[in-house]
């Protein structure tokens, strides 16, 4: 369809070019003549007030010379007379003129060079014209002067022709009658009339048809591009010779098959082709690009997970999880409800105004947001949430679920310690009871509460990675992977990091004061020692000989067992003795299990165990370091509430306590400036970095290995991006 409307454009396109050019030439031409009609009438004006007087003037010089040179007539007189005024009186008293107009700049050269090149037989009068005149030759405003030559003789006349052309003045006929003179400038000034009109009627329609095609120049652009992008495409299909046809071969998502057949039998009709396309699908080798389908809520959170790589076809999607675990790690570290409806309003705007905003064009900053407004959105609200769970609302603590239940003992209790507080009443329903923010203890409840939970959070994603890489496993019928690295792998998490999530459980339910620290060190240091009253339960110790006999048999169970297997595997494949082969290709020293015995590469063991070796110590250390990582959730969501609890209690009570309108007013716009600078953009950013942190490193390096590539499907859309 649009190889058959480019065909009327061109040709469309061609009238109007040819049509501009013509405008455009003629209007050049009028204008040229419009400035000589211009200066013209600036000559006759000009020029007309002093020619009698300066044309008596040289007559009567030219007597005075007459009649000194027939009194003396001796060798001293004067050379510049020339030939012609040794003639009768008649002729003598004959002159010519030039008037026109000059260059002001050049008017005190073009002086000396006549009086040179004539011996100073000529007059010369100039008068400075007030405003800039159009040059009829260049276009350009040139300021200019006014002239009138009279000179006698044809030598003369030749002179100062030849002057006049080399300084670019232009000369103009003037009438020595007066009469004369006024007829032409009426006459000037009626054609100048008469062209002015014309020039603006072809200006007008220039200007009408530039707005025509400025009207219909960006649907026209977008026709060629996609011409254009149809032609690219259709240079990759390969030509048939014998069958007089193109063939293509592409990736298409399987629920698009049924779609593609029926435009491809519509396109058929709609160009009466006698022969209708053939759509069949091939089975290929090659790894699939990969495609998710997404909307404008879940394109964003899909990026994030892009921008660490692009997932192997049919490879697990972390960002199915990361839709919700990335906004939840951020209010973690965000948790106020306060900041979180400031938060929310933000985007609620973007979101409200997402139509006309998308159809804008925006700075590189605002596209940003406005892109992840969705994320934003979702980041707000569990801060919200985890903000109610806090209790803080700009730090401040707030009874929204009923009263406290603690009071004071006594008299001496005070706010800032623990030791006077005693049960009054029922648990607070939701969240943090507002008596615990401020406490001082040994360990502020609320700081160990972020902290046992960032470890527990972290340990339960963890092991959400490691299920995902026995998903992947099992997909790609990698038995070896499955058997020998989910399984240990799950051990010796849980053995140390699942028992002390198990422990934090067991404490905050039990109200034990069991001292976690000492168990976990003691149970690597002196694990058959007795616990004391650090013991949680029955039993405890056994298990934990258990839990620590299981977490060192794991590793050489993830480092031994995938390379003599490999091994072994490679052996029976070439001697015939392998019936059921197993294919794996996450591992790149595996193998390929379709290579013959007559092509295949040597097997090299001390390889495949380097490398196993390494792979078994870097989880090793890693499920170390990765759960000490998770402890930023408690780190910056300390140093989030004590900004905010800086901010408020440094600026504006401190405004408040001194009584005055204008402290107040100042201390209220600090405190607005310092929590929207800081806090809502600073610390924003800060925990959604963070939280990007803890799910490329920590989460998906367990199981996502990121090494496809993206389906880029034929759309006209990637244009209209590409202009953007």
């Amino acid at each position: 369809m649009l190889y058959i409307l480019s065909r009327p454009v061109q040709a469309k396109l061609g009238e109007l070019e040819m049509e501009l050019i013509e405008i455009n030439t003629n209007n050049e031409k009028l204008q040229s003549t419009y400035a000589e009609l211009l200066e013209y009438k600036i000559v006759l004006q000009k020029a007309g007030e002093f020619f009698p007087i300066a044309q008596r003037s040289v007559i009567a010089q030219q007597r005075e010379l007459e009649a000194h040179h027939i009194g003396e007539g001796s060798i001293d007189s004067p050379l510049l007379l020339e030939q012609e005024m040794m003639t009768e009186p008649s002729k003598q008293v004959k002159l010519g003129s030039f008037t026109g107009l000059l260059p002001r700049e050049k008017s005190i050269a073009f002086e000396r060079i006549l009086f040179r090149s004539t011996r100073g037989n000529v007059f010369l009068k100039q008068a400075p014209i007030e405003d800039p005149v159009v040059d009829p030759s260049s276009g350009d405003n040139v300021e200019k002067n006014v002239f009138v030559i009279f000179y006698s003789g044809e030598r003369a006349k030749n002179k100062i022709v030849k002057i006049c052309e080399a300084l670019r003045a232009n000369r103009y006929p003037v009438a020595d009658d007066l009469t004369k003179q006024y007829e032409m400038i009426r006459e000037v000034s009626g054609r100048l009339s008469d062209l002015k009109t014309t020039i603006d009627v072809g200006m007008l329609h220039r200007e009408n048809m530039l707005r025509t095609i400025g009207c219909q120049l960006e649907f026209w652009n977008i026709m060629v591009k996609k011409e254009k992008y149809i032609y690219h495409v259709l240079n990759m299909l390969s030509i048939d010779v014998t069958k007089k046809c193109l063939v293509a071969e592409g990736w298409c998502p399987v629920f698009a098959t049924n779609q593609i057949q029926k435009a491809l039998q519509q396109a058929t009709l709609d160009c009466n082709s006698q022969v209708g396309a053939i759509f069949h699908v091939l089975h290929t080798k090659e790894s699939p690009p990969t495609y998710f389908r997404t909307n404008k809520f879940t394109i964003a959170f899909q990026e994030i997970v892009d921008a660490y790589g692009v997932a192997k076809y049919q490879e697990a999607n972390p960002a199915v999880f990361t839709i919700i675990t990335f906004p939840f790690l951020f209010a973690v570290m965000f948790g106020d409800w306060g900041h979180g409806i400031c938060l929310f309003l933000a985007t609620l705007y973007f979101i409200m105004r997402e139509r006309k905003l998308s159809r804008q064009k925006l700075g590189d900053i605002t596209e940003m947001i406005f892109g992840g407004r969705y994320v934003i959105m979702m980041m707000a609200l569990f801060s919200i949430f985890t903000g109610l769970i806090y209790n803080e609302f700009f730090s401040v603590p707030f009874e929204l679920f009923g009263p406290s239940a603690y009071g004071c003992r006594d008299l001496s209790c005070r706010d800032t310690t623990t030791s006077g507080l005693v049960k009054v009443g029922p648990t607070y329903p939701f969240g943090v009871d507002p008596k615990w923010h401020g406490t001082r203890s040994e360990l502020p409840f609320l700081n160990s509460l972020k902290m046992k939970m960032s470890i527990l959070l972290g340990v339960s994603q963890m092991n959400l990675g490691i299920m995902l890489s026995y998903f992947n496993a099992k997909f790609f019928k990698n038995n070896l992977n499955t058997w020998y690295q989910f399984v240990p792998q799950m051990i010796f998490l849980n053995s140390l990091f699942g028992y002390l999530s198990l422990l934090i459980i067991i404490k905050w339910c039990t109200g034990s004061q069991a001292d976690l620290y000492h168990i976990m060190i003691y149970m690597f240091l002196s694990p058959t020692n007795d616990l004391g009253e650090n013991q949680l339960f029955m039993g405890q110790k056994f298990l934990q000989v258990i839990l620590l006999l299981l977490a060192v048999v794991a590793v050489p169970w993830m480092l031994f067992p995938k390379p003599f297997l490999l091994k072994k595997q490679h052996e029976e494949r070439h001697q015939g003795q392998s019936y059921a082969l197993l294919q794996n290709i996450d591992d790149p020293l595996e193998v390929d299990p379709h290579d013959d015995s007559h092509g295949h590469k040597e097997f090299e063991f001390g390889e495949v165990f380097v490398h196993q070796l390494i792979h078994t110590i870097e989880f090793v250390l890693g499920a170390v370091s990765n759960t000490a990582s998770y402890l930023r959730l408690w780190a910056l969501s300390l140093a989030h509430s004590e900004l905010s609890s800086v901010f408020y209690d440094k600026v504006l009570l401190l405004a408040w306590g001194f009584n005055n309108t204008i402290i107040l007013i100042v201390g209220l716009v600090v405190f607005v400036c310092a929590t929207v600078g800081v806090l809502l953009v600073m610390e924003t950013l800060s925990a959604f970095l963070h939280a990007l942190r803890l799910h490329w490193v920590e989460f998906q390096n367990k199981f996502y290995e990121g090494d496809g590539y993206k389906f880029c499907p034929f759309s006209f859309t990637t244009i209209q991006d590409e202009e953007e």
